[in-house]
């Protein structure tokens, strides 16, 4: 008899954590940008690969974009765009802009590719981002990273 109130009081004991333990968790994380690539076309406007990374553990769609780039030391301008695109959860995908810099941003990169050496960027500004059909979230982004010039390439920095 004490076996068989053993092995009931274990099966309750262990329905009643299964209970416990259901349900996806849904975390919403601030997503991040950074320029994967950095094309320079013929009339010296720059075709910008913006990577967004989602970190969340459900889909976001990213609305808009208003980022102040910044390269070496110069301002380069405010890159303005409505990607429109879901991401999965911790996932990213990269959107192509097309990006009319200022002079000195100019003169900066063209220095990296002539120079071949790395460049320093800043992001910052806000992403516009509905995570999971919510409402629309607005997310600070400040992110520093460099570019290096592609081998092969010219024109492009990665």
């Amino acid at each position: 008899m004490k076996a068989v109130a053993r092995w009931v009081c274990l099966l309750s004991i262990s329905v009643f954590l299964a209970a416990c333990g259901g349900g996806l968790v849904r975390r919403v994380s601030e997503p991040a940008a950074s320029i994967q690539q950095l094309t320079v076309n013929a009339d010296g406007s720059w075709s910008l690969d913006l990577r967004l990374q989602n970190y969340s553990s459900i889909p976001m769609r990213f609305d808009s974009a208003d980022l102040a780039i910044t390269v070496g030391d110069q301002s380069a301008g405010s890159l303005r765009a409505t990607p429109g695109i879901s991401i999965g959860p911790e996932s990213a995908d990269v959107v192509t802009l097309p990006f009319k810099p200022t002079a000195e941003a100019r003169m900066a990169v063209a220095d990296a590719l002539a120079g071949r050496h790395s460049l320093g960027y800043t992001l910052k500004g806000k992403l516009q981002a509905v995570p999971d059909e919510k409402k629309s979230r607005s997310f600070d982004i400040d992110s520093r990273n460099t570019l290096n010039p592609v081998p092969g390439l010219d024109g492009v920095l990665r």
